[in-house]
């Protein structure tokens, strides 16, 4: 029993550990970039020895991509929670696109954006990088697609909401070096117009409230 007893809280330690190396890891990316970002300084930022670090990640590669697919997922929870107070009807898509925009600003996107620079000469991050993209993609796509309760059995939804998450993931890259914010605003505005169109059904009048 006493084995027994002691697993749990030795579990929860573990998992806390992690937690604090993934968090850093991120915060390092953005602020150091990946040359900066070394197993040593996400250690001492985590405030978790090097053994234990080595322990659960034992390269910086693993630790990235760990690093990455954690926070994506926990977005992602983020941005139900957050969708589940949105309107049903025409305003929805607009509030939807602005989630998703503010999502491709942030610090995890900054983070992911240095890895996929590093990963374009670094063979051993591209090799680990290629599925988790993948895998974020298809995802992103899927929740998008879920937030606007669209159906992409209709012809031209598939290629429109593709096209958006292109769309806000090249404002973002815009957005990194100077603030950008009224042309992503304007350019976001008229695209939403667009948006409406592309998911209308020709038989339901712009404007109608889809269900």
């Amino acid at each position: 029993m006493p084995a027994a007893s002691t697993r749990v809280p030795q579990q929860e330690r573990s998992r806390a550990t992690q937690a604090r190396l993934l968090e850093a890891t991120v915060e390092c990316l953005v602020q150091h970039g990946w040359s900066g970002t070394t197993t040593t300084v996400v250690a001492a930022r985590a405030g978790v020895s090097r053994g234990a670090q080595l322990h659960h990640y034992p390269t910086r590669t693993a630790l990235v991509t760990a690093a990455v697919a954690h926070l994506t997922e926990r977005r992602a929870e983020e941005l139900r929670t957050e969708a589940e107070a949105l309107p049903a009807g025409p305003s929805r898509l607009d509030r939807v696109v602005d989630l998703l925009a503010a999502a491709f600003t942030g610090p995890l996107f900054v983070a992911a954006l240095e890895l996929w620079v590093a990963a374009r000469t670094d063979a051993e991050l591209r090799a680990a990088l290629l599925p988790l993209e993948t895998r974020v993609g298809r995802e992103m796509h899927r929740l998008t697609v879920e937030l606007l309760g669209v159906d992409e059995r209709q012809p031209g939804v598939r290629e429109a909401v593709q096209a958006t998450l292109d769309l806000l993931r090249g404002l973002g890259v815009a957005n990194l070096l100077n603030d950008d914010s009224a042309r992503r605003a304007a350019l976001l505005h008229a695209w939403k117009r667009q948006f409406t169109n592309l998911l209308t059904p020709a038989d339901d009048p712009p404007g109608s409230e889809r269900h």
